[in-house]
């Protein structure tokens, strides 16, 4: 793939990821009564890199041509929504699934089945309708909702676990799940906590 070839490609990926951008904006002032409380904390968002996309062609078994990123990859666009709880997720990702106009590709509910290492997460790849002159397509663009907490334990996880490869790498799996309960049981008192000083 040359690099006129990848610019081409990231195009339509950006102006759907963008699309996605604004609407998630509009729903963190809609998505509750209240306007002073909004459910998302922060957004952050990432066009693949031409090296990661021939990359991961590559270990799949695929020649990393622009067919096959388009035709094999959902995550050429990411956006990860954090949030400040899990209810605030469920609202967002409620919202969005209603919009008519997108088509929901695939879903993974990683906060009601953690992975066996205490990840928690949810996952939306979404079909974004992209226009053309002569006509439409749609272009995936995947989303990643956590709450605070859920970030952290994500962020420490790969620094240790993935970046540093620790020496006993069993009991760091075991201690990691167990910090991952830990952050869950914190977040769901604050959540108390919030909800009742949002009722005086």
């Amino acid at each position: 793939m040359t690099n006129e070839q990848y610019y081409t490609l990231i195009q339509p990926y950006n102006d759907a990821m963008d699309l996605i951008l604004t609407r998630l904006n509009i729903l963190n002032h809609q998505v509750y009564d209240n306007d002073e409380t909004q459910p998302i904390h922060s957004i952050t968002n990432r066009i693949k890199e031409k090296e990661s996309i021939e990359r991961k062609l590559e270990s799949r078994e695929y020649q990393p041509s622009v067919h096959n990123a388009k035709t094999q990859l959902h995550d050429i666009a990411g956006i990860r929504v954090i949030c400040y709880f899990e209810h605030d997720i469920r609202e967002l990702a409620r919202c969005l699934k209603k919009q008519s106009d997108l088509i929901i590709i695939t879903e993974k509910d990683y906060i009601s089945s953690p992975k066996p290492n205490g990840y928690r997460s949810y996952h939306l790849i979404i079909g974004v309708p992209t226009y053309y002159m002569d006509g439409m397509e749609y272009y995936p663009v995947e989303i990643q909702f956590r709450t605070i907490s859920m970030d952290f334990w994500a962020a420490m996880e790969h620094r240790i676990c993935y970046k540093s490869q620790p020496f006993n790498e069993i009991e760091m799996k075991n201690a990691f799940r167990q910090y991952s309960d830990i952050l869950e049981k914190m977040e769901k008192s604050f959540e108390v906590y919030s909800e009742n000083a949002a009722e005086i």
